[in-house]
């Protein structure tokens, strides 16, 4: 039994700069990965899939830039020049991220799969000969983070089935996609690979895409898909999936009270992420978890036995790589900085990058009216935005939730090019107190988009 100053499960974006803190402050650090260093953010997630968003709005640029007076003959879609390009923007994350842990003399990385053996000990099964250390640590991190979600459909497993990671090691263009799945994932992967030319079909269970955000903001974000080509059936999913004897795929699939069958290329399961909890054996621990499999934790990141952590995805909530990050400096600033910190009342932005961009923060306007807040909603449609008129992207809106007393604001919701920027304004006003009616009169510079809160805010009287 070897033993440790800290234990840290999974090299993500909370256990990577976690290992750095504790290295530098003269701690031992044993960093378990069972597989890539950067966990998903670095090679499935937010890295590759925003490479590949940038090869698909070129392949949109080229397809309109008519329109702006730039005539381009014909173009065509690189699979394996974009793959080649995402490959390596990845490596380069990945290999920094590598080379900082192992050239660290504080810091042991350890490739192997770890699972407790007590409330202070980890086995770690090494994957290049299956040899088992043991060890121990007072301190023991988890940043084991989550995967797909497959559901039990039947024939699902006689098919060669796509998940957010497998898709990205595509070097042809389907011919056509089932998309099951009509949140982030599923929407920007369908948007995605229609610019390159896929036929895309997303089928959504729930009565429409994006639950979680307004019916307004949706319904605009369907109709820009829809718009570009992508079919969107609510209410609807798959209840077979069978081959056919050409090599495709059919799938029964109830859309509202009808059935129909859809034949199809590919399949892409998008239906949801969770927990890697199972093989940690968290009981040998007493570590306890939900009836999801996340583990519980409170507000400053501690689990319910004394030492152990969970960070990131595996504890549940907002599955955001800044959310695991900021995991990561309250648990470090806690520990090595006598700080009391928590994640209770944090902001929680997002930005979903279909295109135009959904950047969001705070409260939803539906949100507002289940909870009983006094409020007032502005919207501004993109259309009567002069930047995005002059760029020739008028699709979407921006929307402000607001108290009408104090005019603080609530919440945000900016569809639009670069929505993620725009929304990171609003969220500094939030941050730093200052009203709306203070923007609505703030001098932006002109002719940018963010000079329209200006105008998002003239829409309120008061």
């Amino acid at each position: 039994m070897k033993h440790y100053d800290v234990i840290i499960i999974g090299s993500g974006q909370a256990g990577n700069p976690l290992a750095r803190k504790m290295a530098k402050a003269g701690k031992k650090v044993a960093i378990a990965e069972k597989r890539l260093v950067g966990g998903t953010c670095v090679n499935d997630g937010c890295t590759p899939t925003k490479a590949m968003v940038a090869s698909a709005r070129a392949a949109y640029l080229a397809s309109r830039c008519n329109d702006l007076g730039v005539h381009i003959d014909s173009y065509h879609v690189d699979m394996p020049q974009i793959k080649r390009r995402k490959d390596a923007i990845v490596e380069r994350s990945r290999s920094g991220n590598q080379e900082s842990l192992e050239n660290d003399p504080n810091i042991d990385l350890l490739f192997g799969e770890a699972s407790f053996t007590g409330p202070r000990s980890v086995k770690i099964k090494l994957n290049e000969d299956g040899e088992e250390l043991h060890l121990e640590a007072d301190l023991i991190f988890i940043n084991a983070g989550n995967r797909t979600v497959i559901p039990q459909i039947d024939g699902l497993d006689e098919i060669d089935y796509l998940t957010s990671t497998t898709i990205l090691d595509l070097e042809e263009v389907p011919e056509h996609i089932l998309v099951i799945g009509g949140n982030y994932i599923g929407l920007e992967f369908g948007q995605m690979f229609r610019r390159f030319g896929s036929q895309i079909t997303l089928l959504e269970r729930g009565e429409r895409i994006m639950s979680h955000e307004d019916p307004d903001v949706a319904d605009t974000v369907r109709h820009i898909l829809e718009e570009e080509g992508v079919t969107v059936h609510a209410n609807a999913h798959v209840t077979r999936f069978e081959k056919t004897p050409g090599g495709q795929v059919l799938a029964t699939v109830q859309i509202g009270d009808r059935t129909e069958q859809i034949q199809c290329s590919h399949v892409l399961i998008a239906a949801g992420r969770e927990p890697q909890t199972d093989a940690l054996d968290l009981t040998a621990a007493g570590v306890e978890v939900d009836d999801k499999g996340y583990i519980k934790v409170d507000g400053k990141l501690r689990t319910n036995v004394d030492g152990i952590y969970a960070l990131g995805d595996v504890k549940g909530g907002p599955a955001f790589t800044h959310i695991a990050y900021n995991d990561f400096t309250i648990v470090w600033r806690n520990l090595l900085q006598g700080q009391d910190l928590t994640t209770e009342g944090r902001p929680v932005p997002y930005c979903m990058f279909t295109d135009p961009q959904l950047g969001r923060v705070g409260i939803t306007e539906q949100e507002a009216k289940q909870k009983g807040i006094k409020h007032e909603v502005a919207v501004l449609n993109m259309e009567n935005v002069a930047r995005a008129v002059e760029v020739g992207e008028t699709r979407g809106l921006m929307k402000a939730v607001v108290d009408p007393d104090t005019k603080q604001i609530l919440g945000a919701a900016i569809l639009a090019e670069e929505g993620g920027e725009i929304m990171s304004v609003l969220q500094m006003a939030m941050e730093g107190g200052i009203t709306y009616d203070r923007i609505r009169y703030c001098v932006f510079a002109h002719p940018t988009y963010s000079e329209s809160l200006n105008n998002l805010f003239m829409k309120l009287d008061n």
